[in-house]
């Protein structure tokens, strides 16, 4: 057997897979996030360790597989956030997330120093306070105390797998969401982090994704039920795992959409993709020589789940299914009604911290559906502009994979392949991509796979969804309204955030 941990946005999912990647059970076990004003988003490293050590012992138990059964531990975990440790390893403070965008003065401080053009030359991505580099130097500035204790820099799935093994390194596909990342070299970027002004030895060794970087220690074996020795694979951050999962192995792979908390649309390429307006961002993959070219958004699914809790409290078994039947029943664009999904600020396609959510068109007699409905066009509008930016540099997006749990909605896949004029497909790993990612890496790394390409027959096409000519044409004519809205709407936002 295969362990796979995915360390998402909202919980640990762990899952047990054959030594051929086949899934064989998946546990989920949730933590909370703190969100704040200002762009807080920040979570307890220890709230992970405990979600894995309990997810690991359930799946165990559920299943009645044997811990000596387990050949390999695999992780994906959230990117670009900030986990910072002192000389024992431990935290300071909690991680600051990937949805935190509160460093902006000093993501600024980089672009006066580095210039946009040159680090999206160098990272593969433009710098923004969503990315770890300036959320480091955040702390710096903010909590100078706390930041003196810090001795060590890394990420979320290497924070676990420094607690399992007792070594702590991270990857080239996390390390690539950093800022901090020379995507030529391979390696930390002296120029970004001088620019920053931080010291290239807090960042931990980057090795490939498929390294054994030890056995479970004798005191993890403890909190996880496993065997000690167990070899663990340091694994990938959750974009490009996602991609393995999902089959995204090779250009010929096409594209796929996730649609999680934050949600994103990427194919795998030889090379990273440069775009004139710099709207998508390139990672490294796990798999050495290979990228994935990245339109990523910073609320997609986390717009529905926020509607959700904001009009059905309290009902979390049944709202979403609910919720998203109804909207079924209702018009939003085409009555007028538009939603923006910029909750979180916003990364692709406008890189706008600033950016912020907004109804735009209500009316008197729109209620719950209306409201639900127009959120769900939101995000796939919003994707729309990033499937178009990969057309435009060349790659052919004609059919694309969702995964991710808003890939259980028909509804919702139909409006995306209504919006996007494309064929949208549903696969049978629709909430365990980012595991099966996790699972193969693992697989790979201990030699129980042959490669990477055995990710496309694990799982298989359940639904597909092709577009209705009339409303692909009457969705074009309202994604122009769309973008509109938010041209006219870009100097308020920055107007309201510097009123705050």
């Amino acid at each position: 057997m295969l362990l796979a941990h995915d360390l998402g946005t909202t919980g640990d999912k762990a899952s047990l897979h054959e030594d051929d990647g086949r899934l064989v059970a998946a546990v989920t076990v949730t933590y909370p996030t703190r969100f704040g004003p200002g762009g807080v988003a920040e979570q307890d490293p220890a709230d992970w360790w405990r979600a894995v050590g309990e997810a690991t012992r359930r799946l165990l138990a559920d299943t009645g597989v044997g811990a000596a059964s387990v050949r390999a531990v695999g992780f994906s975990g959230q990117m670009m956030g900030a986990v910072l440790l002192d000389a024992a390893y431990r935290p300071v403070r909690p991680a600051i997330i990937w949805a935190d965008h509160r460093s902006t003065a000093q993501c600024r401080a980089l672009l006066d120093e580095i210039g946009m053009e040159r680090a999206y030359r160098i990272t593969g991505h433009r710098l923004n306070p969503t990315y770890s580099l300036s959320k480091v130097m955040w702390v710096r500035d903010h909590e100078p105390e706390v930041f003196a204790r810090v001795t060590h820099v890394c990420l979320a799935k290497d924070f676990v797998v420094r607690e399992l093994t007792g070594v702590l390194v991270t990857d080239p596909s996390d390390a690539s969401g950093t800022n901090a990342y020379d995507q030529r070299t391979g390696a930390w970027s002296a120029e970004l982090l001088a620019a920053g002004g931080l010291d290239p030895a807090l960042f931990a060794e980057i090795v490939p994704s498929t390294t054994v970087v030890g056995g479970v220690t004798a005191e993890a074996a403890e909190h996880t039920g496993l065997r000690p020795g167990t070899p663990v694979v340091i694994g990938g951050g959750d974009g490009p795992l996602a991609a393995v999962g999902a089959g995204v192995v090779a250009p010929e792979s096409g594209a796929y959409a996730y649609l999680g908390s934050s949600s994103w649309v990427s194919l795998a390429a030889t090379a990273p993709l440069y775009d004139p307006a710099m709207r998508t961002m390139t990672f490294d993959h796990v798999i050495p020589g290979h990228y994935v070219p990245t339109a990523t958004m910073q609320s997609g699914g986390g717009s529905l789940q926020w509607i959700a809790e904001l009009l059905a409290p309290g009902d979390e078994a049944g709202r979403f299914r609910r919720m998203v039947a109804e909207a079924d029943t209702a018009e939003a664009s085409g009555e007028g009604l538009y939603f923006l999904p910029h909750l979180l600020g916003e990364r692709s396609p406008y890189w706008n911290p600033e950016a912020r959510g907004a109804f735009l068109g209500l009316a008197r007699h729109h209620g719950q559906a209306h409201l639900t409905r127009a959120v769900l066009e939101g995000v796939a509008f919003n994707l729309a502009t990033c499937v178009a930016a990969f057309r435009e540099a060349g790659a052919p997006v004609d059919r694309v994979d969702a995964i991710g749990g808003g890939a259980a909605s028909d509804i919702w896949l139909r409006i995306l392949a209504d919006v996007w004029g494309c064929t949208v497909r549903r696969r049978t790993v629709a909430e365990e991509g980012n595991s099966l990612g996790a699972a193969v890496t693992a697989g790979v790394g201990v030699g129980v796979l042959d490669g990477f390409g055995v990710a496309g027959s694990l799982s298989e096409v359940t639904a597909e969804f092709t577009p209705d000519p009339e409303r692909h044409a009457a969705y074009r004519r309202r994604h122009e309204i769309f973008l509109d809205a938010y041209d006219r709407l870009e100097p308020w936002f920055t107007s309201a955030q510097g009123e705050r």
